[in-house]
């Protein structure tokens, strides 16, 4: 290679590269000016907020029943019980899984203002279900801590109903809840 070559080529990559960088201003205002694209917040960026809501509630209602309230009613974790450890480690598993659904619900409704006020309100009802899922996970849980997490999921579903957006229980599937 020459003399000439190896001090050619990088001049001509520096001057490649400083211009690609060149007339970025001019470039945004067009954008601007033919309507391209603007920045939102998240909430006017979610699209199908309420169908989002429906779903995450409903898994998030379904895994609770199948794997918390109902086996809870049919005195599985009782000690003693057959399976009862089995159930005890579902129990768990779904609740968090509930949790964290039921937390996804709230942040879908945000993205739909009728939604986003029936909604509002429930937040605290929500949290107070991580503390119940230990409960439950521990075997401690009461019958007054089973109602709670079902007036919670309740709840929950005449929100969305109130708001045009009804919420039916959607059972996960085991590994659906392991997956979290």
């Amino acid at each position: 290679m020459s003399r000439r070559a190896a001090i050619t080529v990088p001049l001509v990559c520096a001057l490649l590269l400083t211009g690609a960088g060149c007339g970025g201003k001019e470039k945004k205002k067009e954008a601007e000016n033919t309507g391209g694209p603007t920045p939102t917040n998240s909430v006017e960026r979610q699209k199908f907020a309420k169908t989002r809501f429906v779903t995450n509630a409903g898994l998030a209602a379904g895994a609770a029943y199948q794997w918390v309230i109902k086996p809870y009613r049919n005195g599985a974790f009782k000690k003693g019980a057959d399976g009862r450890t089995v159930a005890l480690v579902k129990a768990g598993l779904a609740g968090t899984f509930s949790y964290n659904r039921f937390k996804a619900a709230v942040n879908n409704a945000k993205g739909d203002p009728t939604l986003a006020k029936a909604v509002a309100p429930l937040s605290a009802g929500i949290d107070s279900l991580k503390g119940l899922t230990t409960k439950f996970r521990k075997g401690d849980a009461t019958d007054n801590d089973a109602n709670a997490y079902d007036k919670v999921i309740n709840n929950v579903k005449d929100a969305g109903k109130g708001a045009g957006a009804p919420v039916t229980d959607q059972v996960p599937s085991y590994s659906d809840i392991q997956k979290g």
